[in-house]
């Protein structure tokens, strides 16, 4: 079996993916869709199929076995997986790919599971939420993806130059159309990342769950998931049908005890100049772990209340990070 799986950081790129297919045709099977795509499968059981969008880049960086996340992950729980790499930044959008996925549709390959995962973040977000539609009943984890970027809908995001020559009109293209047939959507975003909260804010529907995660945009929130085991945990949940909104509020209070996560919140509230939310986001992460630099932003922030700055009309935040409380839209 592949769990434990791992690949030199040595090789090229080239190298690694040739050692990728190796363990792919013997553990299951691994497929090139053109230069730019491949897909990896292992069949572990018929009980949850994981589907996980990924860069090369990204796995290449982030991982410690230098493997796909649903081989660092998946294969341990015996869980079936199927990864999409990309080997650049052209959001899937590449006919062999389509091809690819009516393949898997009219052999019936999705209907083999009794649950079905899609996860993604970022580029990968907006993939792994087009190509959900192939699989009806699905569960869809997605950290601050795109909806689409056609330059008639989002003109309004210029973050991504390159796309300018993609094309989003043809099948697969807008991601919030593709989740309508998914049993849910979860939609983690940074509302302060505008662009992020806007694409966002495209993903509507009775199934679409909106969970508002102040950390920047998907690298960040994506390496938070990764260091806390939230991606296993929240797939366990939805392993298990038991996966809802509060579950997930619920399981982001590991954020509470994370220090990168506490540093950026901290910086945010300093940012905005509010020393009594300074002292109340201080205070509870004090009262967890002592942390210096909390300890000396509470005591700068409790000189200036005490000496009348402490702007009396500070306003109390829509969504109280301090208590992990965000907002479904």
């Amino acid at each position: 079996m592949v769990a434990g799986a791992a690949i030199s950081t040595d090789l090229s790129d080239s190298e690694w993916l040739h050692a990728l297919r190796e363990i792919g045709e013997r553990e299951g099977y691994y497929t090139s869709l053109g230069d730019d795509h491949a897909a990896v499968f292992i069949e572990q059981s018929h009980d949850v199929l994981f589907v996980s969008f990924e860069t090369l880049f990204t796995i290449r960086s982030v991982s410690d076995t230098g493997m796909p996340l649903a081989f660092d992950m998946a294969a341990r729980k015996g869980w079936s997986h199927l990864t999409l790499i990309a080997t650049r930044q052209d959001w899937f959008r590449d006919r062999r790919l389509f091809s690819y996925f009516d393949g898997l549709v009219d052999h019936g390959f999705f209907e083999n599971f009794d649950r079905v995962i899609f996860y993604g973040a970022g580029m990968c977000g907006y993939a792994a939420a087009a190509f959900s539609v192939a699989a009806p009943g699905s569960t869809a984890l997605l950290v601050s993806p795109q909806a689409t970027l056609d330059r008639r809908l989002t003109g309004w995001d210029d973050r991504f130059p390159s796309t300018r020559r993609l094309e989003f009109r043809s099948r697969y293209g807008y991601a919030p159309d593709m989740i309508e047939a998914a049993e849910a959507a979860y939609v983690l975003f940074d509302p302060e990342e505008t662009e992020d909260a806007m694409h966002a804010s495209l993903f509507r529907g009775p199934n679409v769950h909106h969970f508002r995660y102040r950390r920047g945009r998907a690298g960040a929130i994506e390496s938070d998931l990764r260091t806390l085991s939230l991606i296993s945990k929240l797939s366990d949940h939805a392993s298990r049908g038991t996966l809802d909104f509060a579950t997930l509020a619920h399981e982001m209070r590991k954020r509470r005890r994370h220090v990168p996560y506490l540093r950026a919140l901290l910086s945010r509230v300093l940012a905005e100049d509010r020393p009594r939310l300074t002292a109340r986001l201080c205070r509870a992460v004090l009262a967890e772990q002592p942390i210096p630099r909390f300890k000396h932003h509470l005591e700068a922030a409790e000189r200036r209340i005490a000496a009348g700055n402490g702007h009396s009309q500070d306003p109390v935040d829509d969504e109280d990070e301090t208590a992990d409380s965000p907002q479904v839209s």
